[in-house]
């Protein structure tokens, strides 16, 4: 099993930065595909990026692609998140996802909030 924990998030203005990170606890961390979703208010949850275990493929939804960077390490058991030129569609709550197996594990999330 694996516990996630997420931390990063913030108030930030249109077009800055913030880096959210992920920080899991468990055995066999680099044996799962971890991600990053988001669920905005009033809206269904939804992808934003995903890597393998091994750190070698990357995924992204298209309203994030050239603006977020995923990455993890394995030595620190932690996945991040760098958000750049953010938009205040960006806003929302954001969650680390960890996937093995049939297995899905869900962090608590993250309050990320861009202002125009």
């Amino acid at each position: 099993q694996v516990q996630l924990v997420e931390s990063g998030g913030g108030l930030v203005q249109a077009g800055g930065s913030l880096r959210l990170s992920c920080a899991a606890s468990g055995r066999m961390f680099s044996s799962y595909n971890m991600g990053w979703f988001r669920q905005a208010p009033g809206k269904e949850r939804e992808f934003v990026a995903a890597i393998t275990w091994s750190g070698g493929t990357t995924y992204y939804a298209d309203s994030v692609k050239g603006r977020f960077t995923i990455s993890r390490d394995n030595a620190e058991n932690a996945v991040k998140l760098q958000m750049n030129s953010l938009k205040p569609e960006d806003t929302a709550d954001y969650y680390c996802h960890a996937g093995y197996g049939g297995y899905d594990y869900w962090g608590q999330g993250t309050q990320v909030t861009v202002s125009s």
